[in-house]
């Protein structure tokens, strides 16, 4: 290949219109992810009768988004990043329709499937991030990461606060309040559906590979850019690649574990609020702050992964983790600005965990062998996310909220002690 089959592409142009596409398809998507999250915990206690298995509905919504990262990770190793993501918000519309089916006829264990197969848009959500790193430079990659995860802020604050529409949506369709959010959940999540498949135009991924194709293969003058090889997505492949930098292990670790962490005291939240008293508004607005937290500030994020370097923002997000840990165990049951305050900060310790993670973890690896360690690592997120979700239920049941408070800030301690273990190249 020579440099005149590549001339057509202007790379800086592709770059904006990936993420702006991508920034646009988050939106829609934050609004389908967290329509129902506010009211999720709340059903699954409603359906199955119990407190004990409050968190099942986000545990299974995790571990699905894990399920779906592996099937996302081997179609974007073959067919790049635009059929990858569309099949998470396809599998993710099944999901919805089977909750609010679920509701309707009173069933927990329809409800725990709807879940598992929704987590699919927190898996395409979560894989939109590497694409916007796929032809970004070294220099700009945690910005350009950073601001396809602020997009989401839009959509996933306003997720929450479209309960009380979702309650009049219910009442007209004649099915249970509690199923009206995820209506919206259907309609957010078919919108990105479209403006990925429609926009995200030339892939770019493929797009990455041609160029990589350029540097290494000059003897195929034929070849067109986006001519690729099929490559391998398989969560082995991926893992065996992450244990082979240490880098992109210290960004797994650092996802895997702030998610568990934020996932954990997010869930039980609304439950700890209801004990309270607090009303379904006001759990709404906790619960969007929250999310304001965990995007509105994901430039700055970026800005300080370019500046300081992944490892230190790793570092002050768990100490914030931390923070929100001590601050949520000592509040008391329904609303407070303590708690509030405490969500805010869970928000801002996942957002450095998230972005700085991700940028460790993409920044280490040659474009081939992005895509299946990117899965494997957002495999680990939600496998550890989920397990978190499922244990605080229990937690929480048995002991109460401060002292799932306690083993979370335990986990938050161990990821800033990995970072003292884990150096960073420089």
């Amino acid at each position: 290949m020579t440099s005149t089959s590549i001339a057509p592409i202007d790379l800086a142009r592709t770059q904006r219109r990936t993420i702006s596409t991508l920034a646009g398809s988050q939106v829609l998507g934050g609004v389908g992810v967290t329509a129902g999250v506010a009211v999720g915990t709340l059903l699954a206690t409603d359906l199955s009768g119990s407190e004990t298995w409050a968190g099942l509905g986000g545990t299974s919504q995790t571990v699905g988004g894990a399920l779906a990262a592996m099937v996302i990770a081997r179609v974007m190793a073959a067919r790049g990043r635009r059929p990858g993501l569309a099949v998470g918000y396809v599998i993710a519309i099944v999901g919805a329709l089977l909750v609010i089916t679920a509701a309707v006829i009173g069933h927990f264990a329809l409800f725990l499937l709807g879940s598992l197969l929704f987590g699919g848009a927190t898996a395409s959500n979560s894989q939109a991030r590497f694409a916007a790193a796929d032809l970004s430079e070294e220099r700009h990659r945690g910005r350009h990461l950073s601001i396809v995860v602020w997009a989401t802020t839009v959509g996933a604050v306003a997720g929450p606060n479209l309960t009380d529409l979702g309650d009049d949506a219910a009442r007209l369709l004649g099915i249970p309040v509690l199923a009206g959010p995820y209506l919206f959940s259907i309609v957010g999540l078919t919108l990105a559906t479209a403006v990925l498949w429609c926009f995200l135009r030339p892939d770019p991924l493929l797009t990455a590979r041609a160029l990589a194709e350029v540097e290494t293969s000059p003897t195929r003058p034929d070849a067109e850019p986006g001519e690729i090889r099929t490559t391998n997505g398989s969560p082995a492949r991926g893992l065996r690649t992450v244990l082979a930098h240490r880098p992109a292990l210290l960004g797994m670790l650092a996802m895997a574990l702030g998610h568990t962490v934020m996932v954990s005291v997010m869930v039980m939240t609304p439950l700890h609020m209801r004990h309270g008293e607090a009303g379904l508004e006001v759990i709404g607005i906790v619960i969007s702050l929250h999310i304001v937290g965990m995007y509105a500030f994901s430039p700055l994020t970026g800005w300080a992964v370019d500046r300081f370097g992944g490892r230190v923002v790793v570092a002050a997000g768990s100490v914030l983790l931390l923070g929100a840990a001590v601050l949520a165990g000592t509040s008391h049951a329904g609303h407070s600005v303590q708690l509030t305050a405490a969500l805010i900060m869970l928000g801002l310790g996942w957002s450095c965990t998230l972005i700085a993670g991700s940028t460790l973890l993409t920044g280490a690896l040659t474009v081939a062998e992005r895509p299946a360690a990117q899965g494997m690592a957002d495999v680990a997120m939600g496998l550890a996310g989920g397990g978190g979700g499922f244990l605080a239920g229990v937690v929480v049941h048995q002991w109460g909220f401060g002292v799932l408070a306690v083993l979370a800030g335990g986990i938050a301690v161990t990821l800033g002690s990995l970072t003292l273990l884990v150096r960073q190249r420089g």
